[in-house]
């Protein structure tokens, strides 16, 4: 009784949210009339490849971000390195603050098209959130309870696992799912530049007027951030020490 009364809204709010969109899509999909070209591109078999094709170019940029964002951060929350903060933040800053199609044609002019340039452009567009976040999280930890730990004959790395980390999970992860989410929808214009994802669907319902596509690639991109923000939400609900949910 007392875990179901602290689990927070938005843990079971959002699943319901997801199966309604979800199920309205469906009856919608089985029980609407296509043109030959819509059926084309919404048959089940390139549908199931270009949703594969989205998840799988915004899994493969968000694994990098992670991969660079969180060490990083890490470092940079030392005392030693806070000197470089507004240096490399800034730098990240500005990745964050091009729009995204100008920082992809960028990258294309300079890598040509596909799916590793769109990758590139993702992490670079994505690594924002998670790099400010964790240093964030790691500096709000109190200084006295990181005191406490050295004072008890714990080593800096020690200290920084097993207390600073832990206390920082929901900030850090909060970044995370941030970042993600913008990975899935960013990751629509990927089309552009000749990389697989659902944004191929928008954009040639848009070129095309066939509003069917249109109305799917929206949708199934909308689902797909409503799903990963909601895992990420249960990752943080889980990780988060129960002091702090």
């Amino acid at each position: 009784m007392t875990s179901a009364r602290r689990v927070p809204v938005d843990v079971w709010f959002e699943p319901l949210i997801i199966v309604v969109v979800g199920a309205g899509y469906l009856f919608w999909y089985l029980t609407s009339s296509f043109t030959e070209t819509e059926q084309a591109a919404l048959g089940w078999d390139n549908l199931s490849a270009t949703i594969v094709d989205h998840i799988v170019l915004t899994v493969v940029a968000a694994i990098i971000v992670i991969v660079i964002a969180l060490p990083l951060g890490i470092l940079l929350s030392r005392d030693s390195m806070r000197w470089l903060n507004p240096v490399v933040v800034n730098a990240a800053n500005v990745g964050q603050a091009a729009p995204a199609v100008g920082l992809l044609v960028l990258f294309t002019m300079w890598l040509g098209t596909g799916f590793r340039t769109a990758v590139i452009g993702l992490v670079v567009y994505a690594i924002l959130p998670i790099l400010q976040n964790t240093i964030v999280g790691l500096r709000q930890v109190d200084r006295r309870v990181i005191e406490a730990a050295r004072g008890i004959g714990f080593s800096s790395a020690r200290t920084l696992v097993r207390v600073e980390l832990p206390l920082a999970v929901p900030i850090i992860l909060n970044g995370i799912r941030t970042a993600l989410v913008i990975l899935v929808g960013t990751a629509t214009l990927s089309t552009f530049i000749g990389a697989a994802s659902l944004g191929t669907l928008i954009t040639t319902g848009v070129t095309l007027f066939l509003p069917a596509l249109l109305v799917s690639g929206a949708i199934l991109v909308a689902l797909l951030a409503l799903i990963i923000d909601w895992l990420g939400r249960l990752v943080e609900f889980a990780a988060t020490p129960r002091g702090l949910s």
